[in-house]
């Protein structure tokens, strides 16, 4: 029998739930990360291996891991979505189940932001966003002629709404308003910008001061030599070797809560942005359930 990483059928015995919310309704450049779950998936099924090289082990021999697909989702408002996001995350957090969201535009994540308030207090779950972009306007009317306060440009200013510290990783363009918000101490969001240099790892993890984290990774966060398959690329970002050290000392941080990684846009010819993003997906469950497999740990 082929194996596969997605392990659990019954959602009550699994212990990580992949939600796949494919919804693009506000993007607002190039089209297609609609296409983004269904690819991922994909690749964590067929191309990655299981057998994790840092842990010497095959991770989801020891994880149970189940997978709900959000159909029918492209076809709704965007204030329609949020709520049958909302809905099932809703059911997963009362289940006590570790969601980890594939989208789908950013917007998805406003969502799980929201249900998971009625487990956790906010200021205690800092959200570490990897993205090119804050995405911390109000609306997108500066962009849009139809605009919403639901936008993908929009999700990280509603994650400060309700009270998330924010650190955001990879930045490196920004509205003059989004500028004037993170500037503000009062949001609790801290930026740390990519240029010529660098952010230190270290800089970064020891600004997470919260028990718990949620990790929220655009893939354009990313340099686009790895990630190229996305709606609103722009020059420079993580490189590959960083953003897995980042995400592994963060882990070992703060108790990860949740996940997700969005605004994957497969192109033709190319699996390696899909390929990438499920890559990062197993790698951050591995580090969370690690202590299950701690002894075969060749570290």
């Amino acid at each position: 029998m082929i194996k596969t990483i997605i392990n659990e059928k019954n959602i009550d015995n699994a212990d990580v739930v992949l939600l796949s919310a494919p919804y693009e309704k506000t993007a607002s450049s190039h089209k297609g990360t609609v296409y983004g779950p269904e690819k991922v998936i994909e690749c964590l099924d067929t191309q990655i291996e299981f057998f994790d090289r840092n842990f010497k082990t095959e991770v989801s021999n020891f994880v149970k891991i189940a997978h709900v697909y959000l159909d029918n989702l492209e076809n709704l408002s965007p204030i329609d979505a949020l709520e049958k996001i909302k809905s099932n995350a809703k059911k997963l957090i009362e289940k006590n189940k570790f969601i980890f969201l594939l989208g789908g535009e950013h917007s998805v994540s406003i969502g799980v932001f929201q249900e998971l308030t009625k487990k956790y207090n906010p200021k205690d779950v800092t959200i570490m966003q990897i993205d090119a972009h804050c995405d911390l306007r109000e609306n997108d009317s500066d962009y849009s002629d139809t605009p919403s306060d639901l936008a993908h440009s929009t999700v990280m200013r509603h994650a400060s709404s309700l009270g998330y510290p924010i650190i955001q990783v990879g930045i490196r363009t920004y509205s003059k308003d989004e500028y004037e918000y993170f500037s503000n101490k009062k949001n609790n969001v801290k930026v740390f910008e990519w240029s010529r240099k660098i952010p230190k790892i270290t800089d970064i993890t020891r600004s997470i001061k919260t028990k718990y984290l949620y990790i929220t990774i655009d893939v354009d966060g990313f340099d686009p030599s790895f990630m190229p398959g996305t709606g609103t690329a722009v020059q420079g970002g993580l490189e590959w070797w960083y953003g897995i050290e980042l995400l592994e000392k963060a882990i070992k941080k703060a108790e990860l809560v949740g996940a997700d990684i969005v605004e994957v846009s497969p192109v033709a010819d190319s699996v390696l942005t899909e390929y990438g993003a499920a890559q990062l997906c197993y790698t951050m469950i591995a580090n969370k359930y690690q202590k299950r497999f701690s002894k075969k740990s060749k570290r």
